[in-house]
């Protein structure tokens, strides 16, 4: 991994981090003092979140370290490990959420102070601001678990959104309304819900080698077939660990060239697609005699 890649992942992971601790505290006493449980809900939120990004900086750190003896292959899956483990906090921040506003339902509740809807409003700003910036790096860098940590700071605008909503409703529909507070903490879990589990499948995926895009495939097959003496490739399969993908491929071959001349064109081929394709990391290429039906 450039150094300039981890650099720009943790220059946005610890400005998230920062931030989320000052708001997690901030938060946490505006919805104690305020009598606003949508308000702590959004506070427990966002200390998850504090959470998520410690997960993100050693996930992007460990990434970044070389191939050694016991990872040949790198250590890019820790991007993915990460992205999958911060996905899950979401999942269990929203179950935990929703517990905590149904019990607060059938209790008796006052309603929030108005103060707590400012609060709220300088929140949303703040998070969506962070949810941009990282989100876009997330993607120049393609970058599994960083976008997934700007996922996690749009889920807490939304969280904000809806808590304000239901302060809002509480506040001004005066007597009768005051639960709408913690009803409006159900509906933000449920939104965080949806984003875990969404953000969590990419990681998954990755995780278990799913193949990348079909283009991206028959982008290598084609760079491949434009080497001399390549006559066809037979097969090609991808797979991407962190921001760089390996390639294991099949080409055809005259039977009858030399060992010499078959090493050289799979050093040729491999050597095309790294040029074309800086996020290739290695392309192992196997020769094939053309003009057989081979399995193997």
């Amino acid at each position: 991994m450039p150094k300039t890649r981890l650099q720009r992942s943790l220059r946005v992971t610890f400005i998230g981090l920062f931030v989320n601790a000052l708001l997690a505290a901030g938060k946490l006493a505006a919805g104690i003092l305020g009598n606003s449980y949508a308000l702590i809900a959004d506070a427990t939120e966002s200390l998850a979140d504090v959470f998520s990004s410690i997960i993100v900086w050693r996930g992007v750190v460990v990434a970044a370290t070389p191939a050694d003896e016991d990872h040949p292959y790198g250590h890019g899956k820790a991007e993915p490990i990460a992205a999958a483990i911060v996905a899950g906090m979401l999942i269990v921040a929203s179950i935990g959420i929703t517990i905590q506003a149904a019990r607060d339902i059938l209790s008796p509740k006052e309603s929030p102070a108005p103060f707590t809807l400012i609060v709220l409003i300088a929140v949303i700003v703040i998070k969506e601001g962070l949810y941009r910036l990282i989100f876009k790096e997330g993607a120049e860098l393609d970058s599994t678990v960083v976008r997934t940590d700007a996922w996690h700071h749009r889920s807490d605008a939304i969280t904000s959104f809806a808590a304000a909503l239901g302060i809002s409703i509480a506040i001004f529909g005066g007597p009768g309304y005051e639960r709408a507070d913690s009803v409006a903490a159900m509906i933000a879990a449920v939104v965080i819900a949806v984003n875990g589990w969404r953000l969590l499948r990419p990681a998954v995926d990755e995780l278990m080698d799913t193949a990348p895009n079909l283009a991206l495939n028959a982008e290598i097959q084609e760079i491949a077939r434009t080497v001399p003496d390549v006559q066809a490739v037979e097969k090609c399969f991808v797979r991407k660990m962190g921001y760089l993908f390996f390639v294991d491929m099949h080409i055809e071959v005259d039977p009858a060239m030399t060992v010499q001349r078959a090493h050289d064109i799979a050093h040729a081929v491999k050597d095309a697609v790294r040029s074309r394709l800086p996020n290739v990391s290695d392309v192992l290429v196997h020769i094939e005699p053309s003009g057989r039906s081979r399995k193997g």
